[in-house]
């Protein structure tokens, strides 16, 4: 799986469309959870592409929250993206906001840790370091069970991600910290290069 993107433009391109630090702190981490993950499952090769895919899966959603993963082959495709790369970033919305279902390994991971992410990130943003690299899955399992705390993260994408995958719960959620602990220092760096 190749792209023609490399990731100083995709991440261009994330911002021609998403202006909230939010938002493309999101994209970057998503996209570097999904490096981490390229490499962990034997597909190294594809790295760039998995990771291009992540910074890119919410292209739409700032701009166009109505139509997300509607309006996002559009986007990308006036962008020069391949048939591959549309369809990965559209699955990672399957169910919810598209029809797309995810197919490859690589876009059931995508489905699977971008909310995981979103909940890691918000039990981070709790936690007196501020950094997921002392968040123990014990700590992100009590926040899981907690529907009121990041209620915005669907638990049943969590937890259908991770049958689509064929792991446990704890499983997708101790990789996730895994791969969100690999790219936080490089992410901070460029967010605050940001401002």
């Amino acid at each position: 799986m190749k792209t023609k993107f490399s990731r100083e433009e995709a991440i261009g391109l994330l911002k021609q469309y998403n202006q909230e630090p939010f938002h493309i702190l999101h994209g970057l981490t998503v996209g570097g959870v999904m490096r981490w993950y390229a490499g962990e499952l034997g597909y190294g090769e594809d790295a760039d592409f998995w990771e291009i895919a992540g910074i890119l899966h919410d292209i739409d959603f700032e701009r166009y929250p109505e139509e997300h993963c509607k309006k996002a082959p559009e986007l990308l495709e006036a962008a020069g993206a391949e048939p591959e790369l549309i369809h990965a970033v559209c699955s990672h919305g399957y169910g919810l906001v598209s029809d797309v279902e995810p197919e490859h390994e690589m876009e059931k991971v995508l489905f699977a840790a971008d909310e995981l992410t979103g909940l890691i990130g918000a039990a981070v943003r709790m936690r007196p370091s501020k950094s997921v690299m002392d968040l123990e899955v014990s700590s992100l399992k009590k926040k899981f069970k907690d529907k009121r705390f990041a209620a915005g993260c669907s638990r049943d994408v969590i937890r259908t991600g991770a049958e689509r995958l064929g792991w446990s719960l704890e499983e997708l959620m101790e990789k996730t910290i895994l791969a969100m602990r690999s790219c936080e220092e490089r992410i901070n760096g460029e967010m605050a290069a940001e401002n």
